[in-house]
């Protein structure tokens, strides 16, 4: 990365500056540096403040800055100095290797080896098989999918898994929802209790029981049915899970036990029921593991769960609603109980999603009239739901405004991000078109002949020759973006937040259509167009790779 090549240098000349005893009283230094871009671009590309060395080089910043610089030799760059910050410009043959990378490696660009081969145990969704997902779900699921992707890509082992919660009472209650429909399909006249599942769902389902003479139990018809409906949604909305874990095999397993067993030293009775000391490692108030009637609680099977995964993986990542933000000490007290670290669970809490429809809100609920994941996908289309979903950090929460989401329009993120990638696709079929561009319309010769535009896609050549200053502005400006994907696909990885990809994908995407409105990309210069081409290929090259990690398509026409 570009950033870290001049923190690299910099680095470099600090020390032989120290060394010479040119930076004060410094002895050495052993500060962090970082490379940013300036605010005002005409100072330069990249920018590192030094005035942090003042305090131990007794200096001020811009002697510093200056006895570094001297240590600096320029290499396709120039530098210069503002205050206590050194300023990097870049030269055509920063540029020039950047775009040459870029066709070099493709679709791998961007890949990176921070992971290390880590192994991840990254789980999501995980809804209960009791009915349809909502559209929280949805969030969960874009969110999900696109970080095991991401680290994928920075070098991660990702082991994608939805946790099936179907050993509670939920599932009886499901059941017993369905029984009751089944009889009213058959003529009878129920009511179903406020606390059944009402939503319509289970009318068609109940439908199917009977089509199907089934003599199934029809909690584990209803659970069957409903897993099967989220598996086909998932494949549908481009999820794909390693592994569907079952909370019943936890206990088929007895490895419900097994943890509470483990966890023998750290409880303790009370009130006929058994508790765990959670108090001991940080949580607020101590935990009930097994009740007075001697059924287990949610938490005891959730530890169980926890133990198991934790002799699979180096690393566990959970993805839950807002409203488990209590529960997190708990599985923590458990792994640490366990012999773990806590520290191996990274727990990223989402918030809601509001659905916004005609200006008005959509109320969602699995035991009443919903707006499915399913109907919105029908309404909007994969693309545009797994964009919005995923355009906002988690921690906030999401108004999806449906009309918007389905507009052609520029001002729809997944419509404008997808169009720079089908213009860059139109611009690079014209290129080796036959030119009816002229008043009489008479045919001239393509701007590009077919070898011209291969080695045009092949080898970088940015002849700025005949390119005006503000040209060569933008073409360096969305060069620069291109090359920060490696710094984006490091990031996602690390701070566990994939909307960084869409707002890359958006900043991106602001940068192309500024060089294309502002820049001739076709023109007699077969050396400038030549040059021009080859970024437009670049940057569709990139533009596909961070719409895959969001699981958009990239298409070709629009």
């Amino acid at each position: 990365m570009i950033k870290d090549y001049f923190i690299g240098i910099t680095k470099a000349a600090i020390d032989k500056a120290v060394a010479d005893r040119k930076l004060g009283e410094m002895t050495e230094f052993d500060g962090i540096l970082i490379c940013e871009k300036p605010k005002n671009i005409e100072f330069g590309d990249f920018a590192i403040n030094v005035s942090s060395l003042a305090r131990s080089a007794k200096m001020a910043p811009p002697l510093i800055g200056k006895e570094i610089i001297n240590y600096i030799e320029q290499n396709n760059f120039e530098v210069s100095l503002a205050g206590g910050f050194i300023n990097f410009k870049v030269g055509n043959a920063f540029l020039n290797g950047i775009l040459a990378d870029i066709a070099n490696k493709k679709e791998n660009y961007g890949r990176q080896n921070i992971g290390e081969g880590k192994k991840v145990n990254l789980e999501y969704v995980s809804a209960n098989p009791t009915g349809p997902f909502h559209i929280g779900h949805g969030r969960w699921a874009a969110v999900g999918s696109s970080l095991a992707e991401s680290m994928k890509f920075a070098g991660y082992d990702v082991f994608q898994e939805f946790y099936i919660n179907d050993a509670g009472n939920q599932i009886q209650k499901l059941g017993k929802s369905l029984e009751l429909r089944v009889r009213e399909q058959k003529g009878e006249t129920i009511e179903m209790p406020e606390d059944s599942y009402r939503g319509d769902y289970l009318i068609e389902t109940a439908k199917e029981y009977i089509k199907e003479n089934s003599t199934e139990n029809y909690a584990d018809y209803a659970k069957r049915k409903m897993l099967e409906n989220q598996k086909e949604l998932l494949e549908k909305f481009g999820v794909h899970f390693d592994l569907f874990f079952s909370e019943l095999s936890l206990y088929a397993n007895n490895e419900v036990e097994e943890a509470i067993k483990a966890l023998e030293p750290y409880m303790f009775e009370q009130d006929g029921a058994i508790w765990f000391k959670t108090t001991q490692f940080g949580d607020d108030q101590d935990r009930v593991i097994k009740k007075a009637d001697g059924n287990n609680t949610y938490l005891t099977a959730d530890i169980a769960y926890h133990m198991n995964k934790l002799k699979r993986c180096d690393e566990m990542i959970n993805i839950w609603g807002a409203d488990h933000h209590g529960y997190i000490p708990r599985i923590k007290a458990a792994i640490q109980a366990l012999g773990g670290n806590p520290d191996a669970l990274t727990v990223i809490l989402g918030q809601l999603v509001n659905i916004v429809q005609d200006g008005m809100a959509v109320r969602m609920g699995k035991r009443k009239t919903m707006v499915t994941l399913d109907d919105l996908i029908e309404e909007v289309g994969v693309d545009g739901v797994r964009f919005w979903m995923l355009m906002r950090s988690t921690d906030t929460t999401l108004d999806f405004d449906v009309d918007l989401a389905k507009s052609q329009s520029d001002k729809n993120p997944v419509f404008y991000v997808q169009y720079a990638h089908a213009r860059c696709a139109s611009i690079l079929r014209r290129a080796t078109d036959i030119r009816i561009d002229t008043v009489d319309k008479k045919e001239l010769p393509p701007h590009l002949s077919q070898s011209e535009f291969v080695n045009a896609k092949r080898a970088g050549d940015i002849n700025l020759a005949n390119i005006d200053a503000k040209s060569a502005l933008y073409l360096k400006k969305l060069v620069l973006k291109l090359e920060e994907f490696n710094e984006i696909i490091a990031s996602v990885a690390k701070n566990k937040a994939p909307y960084l990809l869409c707002k890359y994908a958006l900043e991106l995407a602001g940068d192309f259509h500024q060089f294309y409105n502002f820049t001739r990309v076709l023109s007699d210069d077969k050396e400038t167009t030549k040059a021009m081409v080859f970024t437009v290929a670049q940057t569709k090259n990139v533009m596909a790779n961070v719409l895959k990690l969001i699981g958009v398509s990239a298409p070709e026409k629009m």
